[in-house]
């Protein structure tokens, strides 16, 4: 059962990528974003009503257990913040084959902190999902980015490194409490970091964005999917016997969705290449699957 709701959160991802895409071109970040953990919030806000007055159908959080999702919180933040800015400067399958290091890095930690140990149709399913980072790592070379677009490759490095420790961190909360627990308290506390930072950027002359707010359809779409993506991956998480690596590098499949709309809509280029890792991924998706439900 945990690796449909590893799928349904890869598939939601996807689609998260693409909206985030459209609602960030010409688009102010911080706003962007900002928006993004207040519709969030607002999603999950019926559980921050039942937990705050003493319902315990989503379990119980005492004081002293807060500043847990506040860490969360904190390096999700930053991590979003990096990627947004850096899926607003680069092409989709660029940004893709950056976000594709979080399930590598997340796999290594599982096998160094928890011990996992995959089947054989799961470690061919994690070795496929390697020969596509690889190739797609190819395809960035081809893309010749302007070197005045190349530092944010670092930055997108820096979000992915922060997204692996927040998913290795994930495995220890939800020892601890629920699903939903964590999403509505961590997505409150984003809100309030995001609020924080919003006010002190309108309090300064010079503003990190030059770009003014425009409002699109695309960004509520973004919490949407979000939402959906974090409560069936805490979903999976949260059952006896998922593998936190094979879940991560399920999540991988996400790109299947952000490369069909960069080939077929935003039309990026070397198609021809892009559409041969799509197949490689889709094969190893396919393999986690499987040995998942052997």
């Amino acid at each position: 059962m945990w690796i449909a709701f590893a799928v349904i959160s890869s598939l939601s991802l996807g689609f998260y990528d693409v909206f985030k895409k459209r609602a960030l071109e010409g688009n102010n970040v911080f706003m962007v974003l900002f928006l993004n953990t207040l519709f969030c919030t607002l999603f999950m806000s019926p559980v921050l009503a039942s937990m705050l007055t003493g319902g315990t159908a989503y379990g119980r959080l005492d004081l002293a257990e807060h500043p847990l999702i506040m860490l969360k919180s904190v390096i999700v933040t930053a991590s979003w913040l990096l990627g947004y800015w850096v899926i607003k400067k680069l092409p989709l399958t660029i940004t893709g084959s950056v976000n594709a290091l979080r399930p590598v890095l997340v796999l290594a930690g599982a096998l160094v902190l928890f011990g996992e140990a995959p089947n054989a149709l799961q470690w061919a399913g994690i070795a496929l999902g390697f020969v596509s980072l690889v190739w797609v790592g190819f395809i960035g070379t081809r893309e010749r980015l302007p070197r005045s677009r190349r530092k944010w490759l670092l930055y997108g490095l820096l979000s992915v490194v922060l997204w692996a420790v927040s998913g290795l961190y994930d495995k220890f909360l939800l020892e601890r409490f629920t699903p939903l627990a964590v999403e509505a308290w961590y997505s409150f506390y984003q809100l309030v970091i995001m609020g924080v930072t919003v006010l002190l950027l309108l309090t300064r002359s010079r503003r990190a964005d030059r770009d003014t707010f425009k409002w699109r359809w695309s960004v509520p779409l973004i919490s949407v999917f979000i939402a959906l993506a974090d409560i069936s991956y805490f979903m999976a998480l949260s059952i006896p016997g998922s593998l936190v690596g094979v879940v991560s590098m399920t999540r991988r499949g996400s790109a299947i969705v952000s490369f069909f709309y960069g080939i077929f809509i935003l039309r990026e280029r070397n198609m021809k290449l892009k559409i041969v890792d799509l197949l490689i991924l889709a094969a190893g998706v396919a393999c986690l699957i499987a040995g998942s439900l052997a």
